[in-house]
């Protein structure tokens, strides 16, 4: 509950860069509210085919249709299901693995901090779309395994934060004070060292959710997320490429409108929520 706290006046409190983070989370809202009411927007259904095909955007297809007579706009919508679907998982696999490392090597330190951050700073070291790519070939073309692929690419973004916040914690006052009066170290790493952390996780998850939503259009580009006909924004965007020269504009321009929108909101959340830490620092 203190956690929540924490992150709600961190997020909604008046301070510079509010106008940037509000315009971020509306745009979040509402793709996750086209996500959960798609079969109530989307006029069509994604995966049908008609002889209706290359239909420039007109007020029967608001953006047109592809080389099967699928609607765009049909697919845009139920394609935000699958990216929120991939992203999400992604990072919650990412933060599920890297927090409670990042936690444990900084709080212990020894043995332990230096056996975790070479395996970390060996993952690192790794670009990281071409780590994600390898993963992905090995374990198939689903959602599932573009989400295990990317959030295995994110756990040291986590663990490295969360560790160096760490290191800088134990050694505070209230900490000191919590192990005095007998508290144990799970507890002291749970109520006392990440309540603290709180305000930057969150804009690590920001950040990362914005590089995933990327990182997942490039796998669908590249054929290794979805099967066909699934509706997914990265998908359609390499199925429309071979027709932009041939004046097919809208089957690239609306599935990259989709993926630069959602990854600014959230790198525009992310920028304002880190603006507000480093004015609270000073």
């Amino acid at each position: 509950m203190e956690l929540i706290t924490k992150v709600s006046h961190f997020i909604f409190e008046k301070k510079p860069g509010r106008g940037m983070l509000l315009f971020g989370l509306v745009i979040v809202l509402a793709v996750i509210l086209m996500a959960i009411f798609a079969p109530l927007i989307a006029p069509y259904d994604p995966t049908a085919s008609s002889s209706d095909s290359f239909a420039p955007p007109s007020s029967q297809h608001l953006m047109g249709t592809n080389r099967l007579g699928q609607d765009v706009f049909s697919r845009i919508v139920w394609g935000s299901r699958v990216v929120l679907y991939v992203v999400f998982i992604a990072t919650m696999l990412s933060m599920s693995i890297g927090i409670p490392l990042g936690l444990i090597s900084g709080y212990y330190g020894g043995k332990i901090d230096r056996g975790l951050s070479v395996i970390m700073d060996s993952i690192y070291a790794f670009p990281a779309l071409i780590l994600a790519i390898v993963i992905a070939v090995v374990l198939g073309p689903s959602p599932i395994n573009t989400a295990v692929a990317i959030s295995f690419v994110y756990v040291p973004t986590y663990f490295r934060m969360v560790r160096g916040q760490t290191l800088s914690l134990k050694g505070q006052l209230f900490v000191e004070a919590a192990r005095a009066v007998g508290a144990k170290h799970r507890e002291i790493m749970s109520k006392y060292i990440l309540p603290n952390l709180a305000p930057t996780i969150l804009v690590v998850f920001t950040l990362s959710v914005a590089d995933a939503i990327l990182t997942e259009a490039g796998l669908s580009f590249l054929g290794l997320s979805v099967t066909p006909p699934t509706p997914d924004w990265g998908y359609d965007l390499r199925v429309g490429q071979p027709f932009l020269l041939d004046g097919y504009w809208w089957l690239v321009f609306f599935p990259g409108i989709a993926i630069m929108l959602l990854a600014m909101a959230f790198a525009l959340i992310g920028e304002a929520l880190s603006e507000r830490i480093s004015l609270g620092t000073r």
